[in-house]
């Protein structure tokens, strides 16, 4: 994902949030609609979010350090779960609570056009982010369906800007039928009943983002067109004359390591060799422009080491092949 294009769907989302929670807090201050509260918690909630991501995406332009050699990329993961937390704790669970004390106290609407009118203006800002952040998805996910970009998009912004904002249409929804509810039968609990159902909603989709990003923070490998086009490039079949194993990991969303075991003939020089290596790093890195950290150890290629299948033992989150106390 271009740094450029999840800005551009970060801040839009951030003013439309920004301006969406003042005006709900103020439909609340006039009326007393626990929804309205919930919904104004909710976009300030968002509104930090996407303050999180900013700093996240300006963090991991950090320069590498002896301390990082691999730099800060994965900043922009960590700051992505950080938004998983706020929405859960500060979004969802303020949320069910609110609405459960309304259900407990319900009382009446006051000035019913503040709520229905904020919830009208918030829908069309909350669309226009939503628009901007699926016309820079439509850009990067190609023939992927929506949740399978969700799934698979290693650059955390774009995700979590969508599942921000349809969350967000989804709950401005419910507090809409809970606000008309509430004003059709004169009960203030179905206002309480939309809060715990936006609460119930944003608890579910920080559930969501919190498993994607968690997958990144563990670290991922390439996608598998990516992977392909790596290992066609690697093969020059004169010197590289395969690949006995090969390891993908990427460092950041904008990064990729690249380790692998190549074969080559047992009568190559040296210098032969170190050419051919030189040679595919060039290829890689031309096939897949994120691949910047390229190791390539070679070796002669044994049909009957091949025959055994992959060590387990070499292989990271392996079997420990000394037990400790052994």
């Amino acid at each position: 994902m271009s740094a450029s294009g999840g800005t551009r769907a970060i801040v839009a989302a951030l003013g439309a949030n920004l301006a969406i929670a003042a005006s709900k807090f103020v439909a609340f201050a006039f009326s007393g609609s626990s929804s309205m509260l919930a919904e104004g918690v909710h976009s300030l909630a968002d509104s930090g979010n996407q303050f999180l991501l900013l700093v996240g995406g300006k963090k991991a332009q950090r320069e590498a350090t002896p301390q990082h050699p691999f730099g800060y990329g994965r900043e922009r993961y960590i700051y992505a779960f950080l938004v998983s937390i706020v929405l859960f704790s500060v979004g969802g669970m303020f949320a069910i609570y609110e609405g459960y004390e309304k259900v407990r106290h319900p009382h009446e609407l006051e000035h019913w056009y503040w709520p229905v009118g904020v919830l009208v203006f918030a829908i069309i800002a909350e669309g226009f982010s939503f628009r901007t952040a699926i016309k820079e998805s439509n850009e990067l996910r190609g023939k992927l369906s929506w949740s399978q970009f969700i799934r698979r998009a290693k650059a955390p912004e774009l995700p979590v800007v969508l599942l921000e904002d349809f969350g967000a249409l989804i709950g401005l929804a419910l507090a809409l039928g809970g606000v008309g509810l509430a004003l059709l039968t004169g009960d203030g609990v179905w206002d309480g009943i939309g809060t715990v159902c936006i609460g119930v909603l944003l608890v579910l989709i920080a559930l969501v983002l919190a498993a994607e990003t968690k997958s990144l923070l563990l670290g991922e490998a390439a996608g598998a067109e990516d992977v392909k086009k790596i290992e066609a490039a690697i093969v020059d079949g004169e010197t590289v004359t395969g690949i006995i194993h090969m390891r993908t990991l990427h460092l950041g969303p904008e990064e990729l390591l690249v380790a692998a075991k190549i074969a080559v003939r047992h009568d190559d020089t040296a210098r032969e060799v170190a050419r051919a290596i030189d040679a595919a790093e060039t290829r890689i890195r031309t096939a897949v422009p994120i691949a910047r950290v390229i190791y390539l150890e070679p070796d002669i290629y044994s049909e009957a080491e091949a025959a055994k299948g992959p060590d387990p033992e070499a292989t990271p989150g392996g079997p420990n092949p000394h037990p400790t106390g052994h």
